[in-house]
């Protein structure tokens, strides 16, 4: 009997769905109901009829989703400091920092530093007007990826799973034949599995929406002093030292030199040697 009931059940449902809009082949797919697995095709959503009405319907420009990711590069005195500043400012908006790098300056390299940071989408732009008071703004590059459609067909996927767990569950709550009773529950375990990964892809998309993320490079100019000397003092002071420095590049130079000519002159005795043992044999 709850066989039956089932059966009919499930029959009305697939016929609910097809009428709730076309498929993306242009009629509703064909299920057959099987009198005795009738838990299955309760449990069957049919998320096409959701997706092909999404497609069918441009969204409006305030209805778009966007993901925004972009780079900006920044000159400034002091790069660290000025990690430092841009990570306030971030905090202010209610934004994070994903991943931070600094590289504090040595006797040949320049300080540097980046971030990587996450700020709400809508005031991306305010951001980057900000950066302009921490070091000059050099290059600016952002890109928006429109996701609407698959948005929409997330929310479409996900309800009709709902759906089809809520109606299982009630279902299994007025089970009385033990073997509909395990196949339900089956049915409600797959579906619910399917939900949660589907549940987790929304989570991380509406994340990706809100906060744009953007990549910071904070860098200085080149502040070496120039070695050109300016007066006849600093000449010799700077001739003198390239003296010294190519004396001690020749020292280097011969001690590694020593040991192939320490070599190279033991070959040649011998190979001088040899000559004159077959010179005094022919004699």
């Amino acid at each position: 009997m709850l066989a039956t009931i089932v059966a009919v059940f499930a029959v009305t449902l697939i016929g609910c769905d097809s009428d709730s809009g076309p498929s993306a082949g242009g009629s509703a797919p064909a299920v057959a109901v099987a009198p005795g697995s009738p838990m299955s095709e309760a449990a069957s959503p049919a998320p096409k009829s959701f997706q092909s009405d999404s497609r069918t319907q441009a969204p409006d420009q305030a209805d778009r989703k966007e993901v925004v990711t972009g780079s900006v590069n920044v000159t400034a005195s002091d790069p660290i400091d000025a990690a430092h500043k841009a990570t306030t400012k971030v905090e202010s908006l209610q934004g994070r920092v994903d991943d931070r790098n600094e590289q504090p300056g040595t006797d040949n390299t320049t300080p540097s530093s980046s971030l990587t940071v996450r700020v709400p989408a809508d005031k991306t732009d305010q951001f980057i007007d900000d950066l302009r008071d921490i070091g000059k703004v050099t290059s600016v590059s952002l890109s928006k990826n429109d996701v609407t459609m698959q948005v929409d067909d997330l929310d479409a996927r996900i309800k009709a799973l709902q759906t089809s767990v809520d109606r299982l569950r009630a279902l299994i709550a007025s089970a009385t034949n033990t073997a509909d009773l395990i196949e339900a529950e089956k049915a409600v375990s797959d579906r619910q599995g399917e939900l949660d990964s589907l549940t987790s892809q929304q989570r991380r998309l509406d994340d990706q929406i809100d906060l744009s993320t953007l990549t910071i490079q904070f860098t200085t100019e080149d502040a070496t002093p120039s070695s050109s000397p300016d007066n006849f003092w600093d000449g010799i002071v700077s001739g003198w030292h390239s003296l010294i420095s190519w004396i001690g590049g020749a020292i280097v130079w011969i001690g590694s030199a020593l040991p192939w000519i320490a070599f190279l002159a033991i070959i040649g005795g011998v190979v001088w040697l040899s000559l004159r043992v077959i010179r005094r044999r022919r004699s």
